[in-house]
């Protein structure tokens, strides 16, 4: 795994006028390395992602990418520099075929008359989703007919095939059942396995702790620290996450007979 990172925040930070939400955030991805980012409702994370995709630019901090200093003004910039981000509510219509999705708004097209160049794209669909090792009966069947799971993985070889460095994953897994979890989780390695660097925001602990290489945990719109896989424990994560303290005090007072709780 290369050291050099290729996207980069060093003390980031944002702020709504007198509302600051996020602050103080340092972490790295390198290619063939996956960044999990974890935290509860209203830690930061929806604000980080929006930084890293280029939605929202930072007011605190450097974002770096390539190792050069950057200030994404649109999410075409960020784009423009690889980094590609897939959001939860996937951007298909679902009517629509599998390989006709994979290039929605980058269609191919043929001769003086840019005609959709129909037979290359499924080609294509079929050969790039193939090599993600993603085996659909048909890439003509409407994407919508696909399960969660296959939705969310057809998007990663989507970005994988037009050239993103870094996929930033929001959320992936939230709606999804264990069996279509994992097969999202499975294409989340084959993406690092191909030398991507990957972003996987989560709030789930079981769902990242099997493909991170590194996890930075945020609270309350700031960072508990980033914490390699060998440092931290699943039950280490989950236990920070949930409180810790407060959480086990609250498990001691379950224990307790209703009348001592009085």
């Amino acid at each position: 795994m290369s050291a050099a990172p290729i996207l980069e925040v060093r003390s980031i930070g944002k702020s709504y006028g007198p509302v600051r939400a996020l602050h103080g955030v340092s972490a790295t991805v390198a290619a063939g390395d996956v960044l999990c980012v974890l935290g509860d409702n209203g830690a930061g994370k929806s604000t980080l992602i929006k930084i890293l995709a280029g939605v929202h630019p930072h007011t605190e901090g450097e974002l770096l990418a390539h190792g050069r200093p950057v200030t994404f003004a649109s999410p075409r910039a960020a784009l423009d520099l690889g980094i590609t981000t897939v959001y939860q509510d996937l951007a298909v219509v679902p009517l629509m075929p599998v390989w006709r999705n994979f290039f929605l708004g980058a269609e191919l097209t043929i001769g003086p008359f840019r005609r959709l160049d129909i037979r290359r794209m499924r080609h294509l669909a079929h050969t790039e989703l193939a090599r993600m090792g993603i085996r659909l009966r048909d890439v003509d069947q409407p994407i919508g007919t696909l399960s969660g799971g296959e939705r969310q993985s057809v998007a990663i070889a989507r970005a994988v095939y037009f050239g993103a460095s870094v996929v930033i994953l929001d959320e992936p897994t939230a709606a999804l059942g264990v069996t279509q979890s994992g097969v999202v989780l499975r294409y989340i390695m084959q993406a690092r396995d191909l030398g991507l660097g990957v972003v996987f925001i989560t709030h789930n602990p079981h769902h990242a702790y099997p493909v991170g290489d590194r996890f930075l945990l945020l609270e309350h719109s700031t960072s508990l620290g980033v914490f390699p896989k060998a440092g931290i424990s699943l039950a280490e994560m989950t236990a920070l996450m949930a409180g810790g303290a407060e959480l086990e005090a609250l498990a001691h007072e379950l224990e307790r007979p209703p009348s001592s709780r009085e």
